[in-house]
């Protein structure tokens, strides 16, 4: 065998190797980072702070956590806006709830309270977005969810729409948190039954 020939056979097994390599990489990578979800369970709705924060979820070390905890958060406004505004302030880590966001809330949320309850397993405009126990609620990644560094889009499914709505959040990576940004899941849904005079 010639030289020529010992390169050509060092080259054609070095492009095999690599190809292979390529190959086993892209396969492993398959569900990272593109359409993934995570489920979260909770056997009730935080009532203060320190209930929130007692949480496993409330480390915010992934985006998931952040978004879930906060559809969560905004279950309450009915009851205890204020509350919730409290424990949106954590969530949003260094910055607070603004006079703007907290206007928006208010004209989104008023005898609309059952939007984020939507977001829940179970809950459907026939049973008035009633939740099934416990409230659990599936948060979803697509290709774009971390196009820029630091930031993640996430999505999440209302048992009233068509389409998934988003949520917009923030990692300070001096700690590793993520924070929330930007709520863009409160726009209209289907009415509940109860509440549709065309039902």
């Amino acid at each position: 065998m010639g030289i020529f020939d010992s390169l050509k056979n060092i080259a054609e097994s070095t492009i095999k190797r690599e190809a292979s390599k390529t190959i086993a990489n892209a396969v492993n990578s398959i569900g990272k980072g593109k359409n993934r979800s995570e489920r979260f369970s909770f056997t009730a709705v935080p009532q203060n702070l320190s209930e929130l924060q007692a949480l496993p979820e409330a480390t915010l070390d992934t985006p998931f956590k952040t978004a879930a905890l906060t559809v969560l958060v905004l279950c309450l406004y009915k009851d205890k806006p204020d509350s919730v505004m409290e424990m949106l302030d954590f969530l949003k880590g260094p910055e607070s709830v603004s006079p703007y966001e907290k206007q928006f809330y208010k004209d989104r949320l008023y005898e609309k309270e059952y939007v984020p309850f939507s977001y829940f397993d179970g809950a459907t405009p026939d049973n008035g977005y009633t939740p099934s126990q416990p409230m659990t609620i599936a948060i979803y990644e697509n290709p774009y969810s971390f196009d820029n560094e630091n930031w993640a889009t996430l999505w999440v499914k209302s048992g009233g729409a068509d389409n998934m709505r988003s949520v917009k959040l923030r990692q300070k990576p001096s700690t590793g948190q993520w924070f929330l940004n930007d709520i863009q899941y409160l726009s209209e849904i289907r009415l509940p039954k109860e509440a549709d005079p065309w039902a």
